[in-house]
């Protein structure tokens, strides 16, 4: 544990615009061939099945599978972050991560106040971690350079 260090408000910010990046390289064309350059053009989008399904249900189930099974979305993995328990550093339950997804809401309604709160807390919690019980760490270890040897 001594490799690991609290991760910030910025860093953060930068792991979900990958994040971000990633589900729209997937979903934008999948909506595109469903609905047609229209989608993007029109005043409201549909609400039906699909655009329910594409734009808040998968993107809701990947996150949550990713936080179980690697502790970390693609862009926590890629800057090296990771969810864990506040008290133990272990790994979180199914159900406290899907308390944790629920709790962004929480940390959105007032102004993103919860979300900025990162930036404030000693600990770099939002309230989405909090309610949680979470912290975000980030690895501080240096990896070694490996050269393959020359036979």
């Amino acid at each position: 544990m001594k490799d690991l260090e609290y991760a910030g408000f910025w860093i953060r910010v930068a792991a979900a615009l990958i994040d971000t990046l990633l589900i729209m390289i997937i979903i934008l064309p999948i909506l595109t061939l469903i609905y047609g350059k229209e989608y993007w053009l029109g005043d409201t989008p549909p609400y039906d099945f699909w655009n329910l399904m594409l734009n808040y249900i998968l993107p809701a189930l990947a996150v949550l599978i990713f936080w179980v099974y690697k502790s970390a979305t693609p862009g926590k993995m890629a800057l090296r972050l990771k969810i864990v328990d506040a008290k133990t550093g272990l790994a979180v339950s199914p159900g406290r991560l899907l308390g944790r997804y629920l709790g962004y809401y929480v940390a959105t309604i007032p102004f993103l106040l919860g979300i900025i709160w990162v930036g404030i807390d000693k600990k770099k919690q939002g309230w989405h971690d909090k309610l949680a019980g979470t912290v975000v760490v980030k690895s501080t270890q240096k990896e070694p350079v490996v050269f393959n040897s020359q036979a």
